[in-house]
């Protein structure tokens, strides 16, 4: 693999190390008392922080994120309908409801609940009885429906989830991972935008009982409309966090905390920092030139770079000397290269993490070299290849 070096665009960025290692930890822009960390730029997908993030953990009543997920994908595809019924079977009520001591939504037993109101249970109330409801009624049994969820899962992008139950509730082999639920965050919120309003719902009454959103975030008045929170021995406090603000909106996954109240702290300042610190800036214009790739057995040593469109990244406002970036590709590219031709990436980092990775393509055709051409170009290759 092949790092080719940039020179500084517009005093931007400056020129990265030709080495493989990252920065060391302290090159962090932000500190949390978290344990994991993952916080990306929804509308770009951008990581604006990462910190352990591919840990796997409990997760908690986050997990109720993948219940909804394919609840909100069952009524896009037509499947089901917000008037649709459900019962609440003794199972769901001693287990999820009243007699639980859990999280709940106060359901009766054997009542009959629209879906609509079983919705706004779990999204508000954390309700653990509407989720077995739920489960039950779609899929039979709720562990029919954790393996739909970790199938949708796996259809969503997601490597790692895996789903026991529809709750979250402590179960052997259920886990997630920060970075994972940040991205099924950021998919509830663009794929279901008629369905995500319920997250930022401030309370909902059932069975004449009234419960705030569970959500220290709402109440803030720092932007926030979700998402979740959760909690375990093995992980401590966590948190699925989006905020909107000035047109950027930020969503983070956290986990890890040592109490509630520092978990609500810890999260406002990630993301109030994650809204504040940054600016989108074009780097490169559409067609503009990246870099250069080496060639080999070409008519010319190098092939010119660049990506589909403009490529936009986020800066930090201050501390503008953490961020670096590189050209990376496998190399040398052997001739014909084709003008359109996929080549490397252009990534970027912000301190130690990789905030974003661009695909280059090759912006011109190069043929084939005449003989002496390729003998100087193998001759080359067997003097430094094995530097590589």
């Amino acid at each position: 693999m092949q790092f080719r070096l940039l020179q500084p665009f517009a005093g931007l960025l400056v020129s990265c190390l030709l080495l493989l290692s990252l920065a060391p930890a302290s090159a962090q822009l932000f500190e949390t008392k978290a344990t994991q960390v993952f916080m990306i730029d929804a509308e770009t997908g951008t990581v604006l922080f990462s910190k352990d993030a591919d840990k796997p953990i409990p997760p908690a009543s986050m997990a109720k994120l993948m219940t909804m997920e394919v609840v909100f994908n069952a009524i896009k595809s037509g499947r089901l309908k917000l008037d649709d019924t459900f019962v609440v079977s003794e199972n769901a009520w001693r287990k999820g409801g009243a007699p639980s001591g859990t999280s709940t939504m106060f359901a009766k037993l054997k009542s009959s609940i629209r879906l609509e109101d079983l919705i706004q249970g779990v999204t508000v109330q954390a309700a653990n009885d509407g989720c077995i409801v739920i489960a039950e009624g779609m899929s039979g049994s709720e562990d029919n429906f954790a393996a739909q969820m970790t199938e949708r899962a796996r259809q969503i992008g997601l490597k790692t989830s895996t789903f026991v139950n529809s709750t979250g509730l402590p179960a052997d082999g259920q886990q997630t991972t920060v970075r994972e639920l940040a991205l099924l965050a950021v998919h509830l919120w663009r794929d279901y935008p008629d369905f995500y309003r319920y997250y930022g719902q401030k309370d909902f009454t059932w069975n004449k009982i009234s419960q705030r959103n569970r959500n220290p975030l709402l109440a803030m008045d720092i932007g926030a409309d979700g998402l979740a929170v959760g909690a375990s021995e093995a992980s401590g406090f966590g948190i699925v966090g989006s905020v909107s603000h000035s047109g950027t909106r930020v969503i983070a996954a956290m986990s890890g905390l040592a109490s509630d109240k520092q978990r609500a702290e810890e999260a406002r300042k990630l993301l109030d920092w994650g809204v504040r610190s940054f600016e989108k800036t074009e780097i490169f214009a559409k067609d503009e030139v990246v870099g250069e790739a080496q060639v080999f057995g070409g008519a010319k040593s190098g092939v010119t770079l660049k990506a589909k469109g403009p490529i936009e990244i986020f800066l930090p406002i201050t501390n503008r000397d953490k961020l670096t970036a590189k050209i990376v590709y496998t190399g040398p590219v052997a001739a014909p290269v084709e003008e359109g031709q996929p080549v490397g990436a252009l990534r970027v980092w912000i301190g130690d993490t990789l905030s974003q990775e661009t695909p280059l393509f090759a912006a011109e055709s190069i043929g084939v070299g005449t003989l002496p051409q390729r003998a100087l170009d193998a001759v080359k290759e067997l003097a430094v290849g094995w530097l590589r």
